[in-house]
């Protein structure tokens, strides 16, 4: 079978000769914008239009804008992160991160026995204690507790400090949740969405602005019998640089007078606050209980040193 009998023997040339105009009209005005940028990076670019002087303050307060949210996140992201604050060189063993604090507490208490009570100890779960700084000491400190006679003051008062501490951390995985979808996650959808709207009108401008300029370079060297045509393109150009000048403006303006990041700081700092109210809560509760365990252990020196 010949090959060439799959070809059909006419081809619509209009049909293909309008498709390589409309190519060729895309591709023309690209083609200008890049020589027109090219021209101006290297210095040879003759006159250039300036950009109103309100355009250019209000770029000025996006890019700073934009500045802040990325310098913010790039710390408040840690949130995400459970270990942030966990030791980076502490190893725990499987034991002390399979069960809660509060979990084993409960248990020895209702041990029976010195048996039951070693049982309780090892006894491990399948739900894993969260690695922060606070869990972190609060284990250490029912670990240690565990290695002092049960009646020993030091013992009782580090079982009390790892349970307020395991309480402390909680509260801290709390803020960090809060943190993450009331502020973490504003500041990302206000770069992706209202600040990357601002940009990319701004490159609008941008682009009507190296047109117009390009449009006035070839108007300045058109033949006489184009000399119509060419102030016709111009006059567009500039048609199109104005709306485009007046849409980012508006855009601009509208990313900036947004109250959403202040309410955005409002809720971090909420969150915070909230965090560190429900730690100074849990710790100058347990503070009287561990001065009284002092006081007791001291009476208890003097007496019989004395």
């Amino acid at each position: 079978m010949n090959p060439f009998q799959q070809i059909p023997a006419s081809i619509n040339m209009d049909s293909v000769n309008q498709s390589f105009r409309g190519l060729t009209s895309s591709f023309q005005p690209f083609a200008r914008r890049t020589g027109r940028l090219i021209q101006e990076r290297l210095g040879n670019a003759d006159e250039i239009t300036e950009l109103p002087q309100e355009y250019l303050e209000l770029e000025k307060r996006v890019d700073a804008l934009k500045a802040v949210h990325v310098k913010l996140l790039a710390v408040t992201s840690q949130y995400s992160h459970e270990g942030y604050d966990y030791p980076p060189n502490l190893r725990e063993s499987f034991v002390d991160l399979s069960r809660t604090v509060s979990e084993r507490v409960q248990t020895l208490a209702q041990a029976q026995s010195a048996a039951e009570a070693q049982a309780a100890l090892t006894r491990s779960t399948t739900k894993h204690a969260p690695k922060t700084f606070a869990h972190a000491i609060s284990r250490a400190s029912l670990s240690s507790a565990h290695q002092l006679p049960i009646t020993d003051p030091l013992g009782v008062a580090l079982e009390k400090y790892a349970v307020a501490e395991e309480r402390v951390g909680e509260a801290q995985l709390a803020q960090d949740s809060l943190i993450n979808s009331r502020f973490n996650s504003a500041f990302q959808n206000t770069l992706g969405t209202s600040i990357k709207f601002a940009d990319r009108a701004r490159r609008k401008v941008t682009n009507a602005r190296l047109n117009l300029d390009a449009a006035k370079t070839a108007a300045r060297s058109a033949r006489p019998e184009k000399q119509d045509a060419a102030r016709v393109e111009v006059e567009q150009a500039e048609d199109e640089f104005v709306a485009a000048t007046e849409e980012a403006v508006s855009v601009m303006k509208n990313v900036l007078d947004t109250p959403e990041p202040l309410r955005n700081l409002a809720d971090l700092i909420a969150a915070q606050l909230a965090f560190h109210k429900a730690a100074f809560e849990m710790l100058s509760e347990l503070a009287p209980e561990i001065d009284q365990l002092q006081v007791e252990q001291e009476a208890k020196y003097r007496e019989a040193t004395s």
